[in-house]
């Protein structure tokens, strides 16, 4: 095969570029006959050396290469779009907490502003009684200082008009009756 492929080499040199495409065509003179037997030759080093199967197997190589990239590539796009959901339930799910938080505590801030009010009113309602209570009182305290003077002014005057017009015998008796009525009323 080497010697085959010497004397190609020997003859391919001698030809020469003025002599290219003359004559008949199946002759070593003739150009295109020797670069057709050049490119058998070539592709029977190609096939002698198995470089086709071994371009076969490395393109199957790379194709699986590729493969079970695009497998991992899909596989992580599904635990991309598995956890892109699950991220996506759990910010729906805060988010109805906050805002059953915030319904919450809008409810809670309405019944203490209710109960602030109810209690606004007893408080007053109170203070109102406290103060009725105290005018009442102050009144029955008008209204006992003006019978108790009332009465030491009676009194005093009785006293001056009775002692002006009783005799000695007079406030004797009185007395003497004073004293059997407290008898009477103690036994």
């Amino acid at each position: 095969m080497m010697r085959f492929a010497a004397t190609l080499a020997v003859l391919a040199s001698m030809t020469s570029p003025a002599f290219a495409a003359k004559g008949p065509f199946f002759s070593l003179q003739n150009t295109d006959f020797v670069v057709l037997i050049g490119f058998i030759l070539f592709i029977a080093v190609l096939l002698y050396f198995k470089v086709p199967t071994l371009l076969g197997g490395m393109l199957d190589k790379r194709a699986a290469g590729i493969k079970s990239e695009l497998d991992e590539a899909r596989a992580l796009r599904e635990e991309a779009q598995t956890m892109l959901a699950s991220y996506e339930r759990k910010q729906k799910e805060v988010q109805e907490q906050a805002d059953r938080i915030v319904a919450h505590a809008k409810t809670e801030a309405a019944e203490a502003a209710e109960q602030a009010k109810a209690d606004l009113k007893v408080s007053i309602a109170r203070r109102l009684q406290a103060a009725e209570d105290q005018i009442a009182s102050a009144e029955a305290n008008a209204v006992k200082e003006v019978r108790d003077r009332a009465a030491s002014v009676a009194v005093a005057v009785a006293k001056d008009v009775v002692a002006k017009q009783m005799t000695a015998e007079q406030g004797g008796q009185l007395i003497d009756d004073a004293i059997s009525e407290v008898e009477a009323k103690l036994h």
